[in-house]
């Protein structure tokens, strides 16, 4: 049977067919306006290719626990139009088949799980950087969630102390997605990351702060793998950046080879590359399409 994958991103929705060993057969593209624009393609995309169930990674805030009331919606996004939006239900609506509902990084995480860079192993964390910052965490096969899903873009961060940027987060200034995202680099240099791939300070300071954060999300869940997506990832010189400094920051705590020897291959570009979310929501798909049987059973 066929499975569908929705990965909404803040800019651009990627709808896409595939199967359950996470092959794409079909899939569309098309920019993230208002939900009275976007959503009618979503639905038209799915009604000309039909599917038996759908993933969707969704940018967030979202409401993700089942049990609360407005369980499937956008929460306070920053893209206004999208604020309060019903998004699971509307869904769910138009086509009547079973649906799963996450973050786009959780889709992620689990596309590198099954997939990717995180494949064979017990547990693994994705951490996008790009326009945002956000990360999602796999183990034992179930994302990682409580009250909420994780914020782990929020974090805290020291300031390096030669850094006198503002940080471009309305809510926290120099939280982690403030000071390393995407915007965060083309205010403070002037300039998007992909103009100043040459300059090697640049990439010094954005390690610095991802770095922090690694050690800090290491230190908490200990994850097997931390893979990192997103467009600051293609910067593929920052790995070596980073993995040097969590080393020089846990200053060998730890003992375990992850963290020495071995942390060229615990921290790691994704295995998908760029199709990590849209393959993450064939799987979610499958579990949705599972659980119906069983319920249905």
């Amino acid at each position: 049977m066929k499975l569908g994958s929705i990965e909404a991103g803040g800019t651009k929705f990627v709808c896409a067919v595939g199967t359950e060993d996470g092959d794409i057969l079909e899939r569309m593209t098309i920019p993230t306006e208002t939900p009275e624009e976007t959503i009618p393609k979503v639905i038209q995309f799915f009604k000309q290719n039909p599917v038996g169930a759908i993933g969707i990674g969704s940018f967030g805030p979202i409401s993700v626990k089942k049990t609360d009331a407005n369980y499937g919606n956008i929460l306070n996004t920053p893209k206004l139009a999208w604020a309060n939006f019903p998004f699971l239900k509307t869904i769910e609506e138009a086509l009547q088949i079973p649906i799963e509902f996450t973050t786009d990084v959780n889709a992620a995480a689990l596309g590198e799980y099954t997939f990717g860079a995180g494949q064979g192993l017990s547990s693994c964390l994705y951490i996008t950087i790009g326009t945002g910052i956000g990360a999602g965490a796999i183990f034992g096969g179930e994302i990682l969630e409580g009250i909420s899903h994780p914020e782990m873009g929020h974090v805290i961060i020291r300031r390096h102390p030669e850094d006198n940027f503002e940080g471009v987060c309305p809510y926290h200034r120099d939280c982690l997605e403030g000071m390393a995202s995407g915007p965060a680099i083309e205010k403070r240099w002037g300039k998007k990351g992909i103009e100043l791939a040459e300059r090697k300070e640049v990439w010094e300071l954005e390690a610095y702060y991802i770095a922090q954060a690694i050690v800090q999300y290491t230190m908490i869940l200990m994850p097997e793998r931390i893979i990192i997506g997103g467009g600051v990832s293609n910067q593929t010189h920052i790995f070596t950046l980073i993995q040097k400094q969590v080393k020089e920051l846990l200053n060998i705590y730890l003992s375990q080879s992850q963290f020495h020897e071995g942390i060229s291959e615990y921290i790691v570009p994704p295995g998908l590359g760029n199709h990590a979310g849209i393959v993450g929501g064939l799987v979610l798909a499958k579990k949705g399409l599972e659980e119906s049987y069983s319920c249905s059973g």
